[in-house]
């Protein structure tokens, strides 16, 4: 039996964790004065590179630091299962 061949397409190119799902956050600026402005939180997305050992080959995920420390804990692979599932990247 062949293993999976893991595609990572882009749903969008937005700034979203590929891996968390984790996305900006919209809150307030608050001044000595207590005015309020709006502002955004956005989360800390790198684009990084894995090796996938089952294709000898690399992958490029947009992934938050938390993703990272996530995919070091779990595996490459059992994250990428788990993020297939929640609907985050595509498995072609």
């Amino acid at each position: 039996m062949q293993p999976q061949k893991w595609e990572i397409k882009f749903k969008f190119m937005a700034r979203i964790c590929q891996v968390t799902g984790k996305k900006r956050m919209i809150g307030n600026n608050v001044s000595h004065s207590k005015r309020r402005t709006k502002r955004e939180f956005a989360p800390n997305l790198q684009t990084k590179r894995f090796w996938l050992e089952d294709e000898q080959r690399f992958i490029t995920l947009k992934v938050s630091a938390a993703g990272i420390r996530t995919i070091y804990k779990n595996g490459l692979k059992a994250t990428l299962k788990d993020a297939q599932t929640k609907g985050l990247i595509n498995l072609v």
